[in-house]
């Protein structure tokens, strides 16, 4: 997919993000406008003094079984697209990010 990459000791992955959202959850990889991919996930968070962004924190700690302090939002804080980094085993995570539905 081409949502992530993998780095020698991790992977950066671009994130839609919905706030506000019914529930926290991965919805899979999604195409944006512009052609390119992301991981669209939506948080019931609302975007005020980044309780979205951790809440998108925990939600990827949860969902790859990692700790919390492995995962950073590198660009796009204030924003729906996010460009997150991940450290760790850059082909375990890889993996696992590959088994996200993809839609279309």
């Amino acid at each position: 997919m081409a949502c992530y990459r993998a780095l020698p000791d991790g992977v950066a992955i671009a994130i839609r993000l919905t706030p506000k959202a019914a529930q926290d959850s991965l919805d899979g990889v999604g195409s944006l406008a512009d052609g390119s991919q992301a991981a669209m996930a939506r948080v019931r968070a609302l975007p005020v003094k980044g309780a979205a962004n951790a809440a998108l924190v925990a939600l990827l700690a949860k969902a790859l079984k990692i700790p919390k302090g492995s995962i950073a939002i590198v660009s796009g804080a204030g924003g729906r697209l996010k460009r997150v980094r991940i450290a760790g085993d850059g082909r375990m995570l890889a993996a696992k990010i590959e088994q996200w539905p993809k839609l279309s």
